[in-house]
């Protein structure tokens, strides 16, 4: 990797910056946060990701086998620019905890490669050219509310929706290099009285009447907090329990379920996953539609084959492919909805 150019970095300053070690191995940045996981980074400037994590702005960028990183202070004037301190604690602790469980490195990565690609010479063809390729463990709410957006979607497409979600109801968190950056919404914001018919205004379609009604529903009974709770829960009971929410199917729970419920075993199924299951693996899978039984068949064939992380394997696939379709004149595809036409498989 190139060496790293602070001045490449929106506002920074060099006394600021942290690390900690992380190889490529372990980690890419640029193929994680662009892989329809999360739809709240932006490539700043080459090679450096600006975005939210909880409730702040960070940069982050890699050199070599570290892992570079700076917390930027909310503003206290109205129009100016933020300054990074580097850390929320004096010694960086609660940043490299937060990132360390943000990007789940306590999970050895390249051991999981030679594991499933032992498995499955598909996946080991396939992945000598995506090294790195992690789940993140993001907020449940965020997420789901993020994944509710996607069905019928594309990469592109959802994180405008996003940003107009949060620029609309979330706290302005700082301004940099003039953009004004704010957190995601709370639950309460999302689930007034009017937060529909804004969204609707905001372009959000169909879909405003999920977003509204699942944070409402939430808001009204789990909570955010029980939300965070079904991580200890089994996963089809975490499944169960999303899938009772407005707009939300067996894809977008799974894809919940995996991305910030740790359920490492959760596989999102779409059209084109099954489509992949029949054409590439000769599985004979669901019937002619992918109904619930489908899912759960090709939820099932998936984990037999690269066991209790298949999740983290099919994300590795569903990278590799997404980069193909990443070609001039493509829009990209997008977990849960996944911008491959899939209407009616949320």
């Amino acid at each position: 990797a190139p060496p790293m150019k602070l001045r490449d970095v929106p506002s920074a300053c060099p006394r600021l910056w942290r690390s900690l070690p992380v190889p490529p191995a372990e980690l890419r940045l640029d193929l994680v946060l662009s892989s329809g996981q999360t739809f709240r980074w932006w490539e700043s400037s080459p090679g450096a990701w600006t975005g939210v994590l909880g409730g702040r702005v960070w940069t982050l960028r890699q050199e070599r086998d570290r892992l570079w990183y700076t917390v930027y202070e909310e503003e206290e004037e109205e129009d100016g620019d933020a300054c990074p301190t580097g850390a929320a604690e004096p010694d960086g602790a609660e940043p490299e905890r937060i990132l360390r469980d943000y990007f789940q490195l306590d999970v050895g990565l390249p051991a999981l490669y030679r594991a499933w690609g032992a498995a499955d010479p598909l996946f080991r063809k396939v992945a000598k050219d995506f090294p790195g390729v992690r789940v993140l463990r993001q907020d449940p709410v965020e997420c789901l509310l993020s994944f509710i957006c996607t069905s019928n979607n594309h990469i592109s497409r959802i994180t405008a929706m996003i940003e107009r979600l949060c620029c609309t109801f979330g706290r302005r968190l700082c301004h940099l290099d003039g953009r004004p950056v704010h957190a995601f919404p709370s639950l309460s914001a999302l689930a007034g009285a009017d937060a529909e018919a804004r969204l609707r205004a905001l372009g959000f379609g169909y879909r405003a009447k999920f977003v509204s009604g699942s944070a409402r529903a939430i808001a009204e009974g789990l909570g955010a907090e029980g939300l965070c709770r079904l991580r200890a829960v089994p996963y089809a009971e975490a499944r169960r329990v999303l899938c009772a929410l407005p707009g939300v199917g067996t894809k977008v729970a799974d894809c919940v379920c995996l991305m910030a419920l740790d359920k490492a075993e959760a596989v999102p199924v779409d059209t084109h996953v099954w489509r992949i299951a029949q054409q590439r693996y000769g599985a004979v899978l669901g019937g002619r539609s992918l109904t619930l039984r489908a899912h759960q068949e090709i939820g099932d064939f998936f984990r037999g084959l690269w066991g209790p992380r298949a999740g983290w394997a099919q994300a590795v696939l569903f990278c590799a492919d997404l980069r193909k379709g990443q070609e001039p004149g493509s829009r990209g595809r997008a977990r849960g909805g996944r911008g491959r036409d899939s209407r009616g498989d949320g």
